[in-house]
């Protein structure tokens, strides 16, 4: 395909590429606001993860599907690198955070979240050993400040270890994610990105529902609430499914780059989101630490 050297069309494609990043990343935040609101309804993490992915499952495999129309059938290194893949980065880093949202705030823990590309740096350290410049450690530093500043007033607000055992179970379900971009990175190239995320978020549902299978009674999903089923369904289509196709329709238009830049609306909106329908507080702390957060993710991600 030929590319344009006027600027005219390229200040036109920019245009819905940054809407659709601005609203995938919006609706991803939605999803701790509808994890608070169904915990309300006395459900536990592994009945309400099962919901959420039993709903999304569908969406999932029309997804993998439609991605793979064409293509050549999965070789046995594929098959167990998507399963790895949908286990570390859908699955486990989902439950991982639904446990953590008992405890602490939803604003809490998307500044935690918001830490991922962070952690992926240190894990191409780790295992490549790839420089980390000043100018990342710097933004590293800033963001972490940030995080700390919100959960020491979190902690003067409720109990202590509560909220310690929250942030550790998000931060360890940022350091799952994390794990599942460095890694595939050549499953991305062999399979797509679209067809991979399918794959692997299919995977990851069938992990879930058998886990509720093994840990609860079949018939103890028939005694939620209600609103439990409702907010699951909003949860797998808008905060699940609709976020991951706007966010890959995004990059397709404006790049990775500037689409993680669109991202930062994300803490924002979960605050306000908060605020707003879950009545949490918000105070000249939480402001502080939010701004440090998006200041640090800013310095590190600008080159």
């Amino acid at each position: 395909m030929a590319v344009s050297t006027g600027t005219l069309p390229a200040e036109k494609s920019i245009g819905p590429g940054l809407i659709l990043a601005t609203l995938g990343a919006i609706a991803f935040s939605g999803k701790a606001i509808i994890v608070k609101l169904a915990y309300r309804y006395g459900v536990d993490a592994v009945t309400l993860i099962m919901l959420r992915m039993l709903f999304a499952l569908p969406l999932f495999l029309v997804m993998a599907w439609w991605a793979g129309r064409g293509k050549p059938a999965l070789s046995r290194r594929d098959w167990l690198g998507v399963l790895g893949l949908g286990f570390s980065g859908y699955y486990l880093a989902s439950f991982l955070d639904f446990a953590g949202l008992a405890y602490i705030t939803a604003s809490l823990e998307r500044l935690i979240l918001y830490l991922n590309p962070t952690l992926v740096l240190m894990f191409g350290w780790l295992l490549y050993r790839r420089r980390i410049t000043r100018v990342q450690a710097l933004g590293m530093a800033i963001s972490y400040v940030g995080v700390l500043l919100v959960f020491g007033h979190e902690v003067t607000l409720g109990q202590g270890a509560a909220e310690a055992w929250g942030a550790l179970l998000v931060f360890a379900s940022a350091v799952s994610y994390a794990g599942y971009l460095v890694a595939s990175g050549e499953f991305v190239k062999r399979l797509g990105s679209l067809r991979l995320v399918g794959l692997a978020t299919s995977v990851a549902c069938l992990l879930c529902i058998a886990q509720y299978l093994v840990l609860r009674p079949v018939g103890a999903v028939f005694d939620v609430a209600p609103q439990v089923i409702w907010l699951s369904v909003l949860n797998a289509s808008v905060c699940t499914a609709l976020p991951v196709l706007a966010v890959m329709m995004a990059i397709e238009r404006i790049g990775a780059p500037m689409a993680a830049q669109t991202g930062m609306v994300g803490p924002m909106s979960t605050i306000l989101m908060g605020v707003v329908i879950l009545g949490e507080p918000f105070t000249p702390w939480i402001a502080a630490g939010t701004l440090l957060v998006i200041a640090g993710i800013f310095v590190f991600t600008r080159r």
